[in-house]
């Protein structure tokens, strides 16, 4: 399987990384800055530089061809302000689901946010996150041609993984090591009957192939 992750030179993107190389796929990572390459070759993934602020859906598609599987794991980062919550958060994602319908990808995961909703309220930047992260998950539901998962995670911590989870559809708010995430991402991958599942994220007592299987329904 070849996968390709939007915003691969993020955290919870490297690990992600690190997993799919380990079971043996052939996985690319899209960064801004071709000085983050050798992270990413480190991982096991090939760079491929691209900038989703600036690129069309179409080059994006280019470099989505013969994927089996998109993973939207990108994001502005904390320290940034209202504008490229809305030029990444939401519009980085919204690019990327668009390509992955003309490149003919239909697996497509997304690293959303636990309270994304694109009817938040409130004027602060965080609340402005929350609406794009709301905003972009409403459009990738609406791509039939998409069989997609959108995984909220809680509160995102550096704490080694343990394996152990809480994923349903309403967890309520918890906290989540971003190892975790990027286990869980890497099992729901693995699991094609998780699509049309917006799914919720916090530490737990399931094991997480568990926990996967359970919301599949098997």
């Amino acid at each position: 399987m070849r996968i390709v992750i939007a915003g691969g030179h993020g955290q919870i993107a490297l690990r992600l990384e690190r997993l799919l190389a380990a079971r043996g796929y052939e996985v690319a990572g899209i960064i801004r800055k071709a000085e983050q390459g050798d992270n990413l070759r480190e991982a096991g993934a090939e760079p491929v530089v691209l900038d989703l602020e600036s690129a069309s859906a179409e080059e994006v598609a280019e470099h989505l061809r013969g994927a089996d599987a998109a993973v939207f794991a990108a994001g502005a980062g904390p320290g940034s302000g209202a504008q490229r919550k809305d030029t990444v958060d939401k519009g980085a994602a919204v690019l990327f689901a668009d390509a992955a319908v003309r490149a003919g990808v239909r697996r497509f995961l997304v690293v959303s946010s636990m309270g994304a909703d694109p009817g938040h309220g409130g004027d602060e930047v965080f609340d402005i996150y929350l609406r794009a992260k709301g905003e972009a998950d409403e459009h990738v539901r609406r791509q039939d041609a998409l069989d997609w998962t959108i995984l909220r995670p809680g509160s995102l911590t550096d704490d080694p993984g343990t394996g152990l989870v809480r994923l349903e559809a309403h967890t309520g708010r918890g906290r989540v090591s971003r190892d975790d995430v990027a286990t869980t991402l890497a099992e729901l991958l693995d699991t094609p009957a998780t699509a049309g599942l917006t799914l919720e994220l916090i530490g737990g007592a399931t094991p997480v192939s568990v926990a996967v299987k359970s919301v599949a329904g098997n």
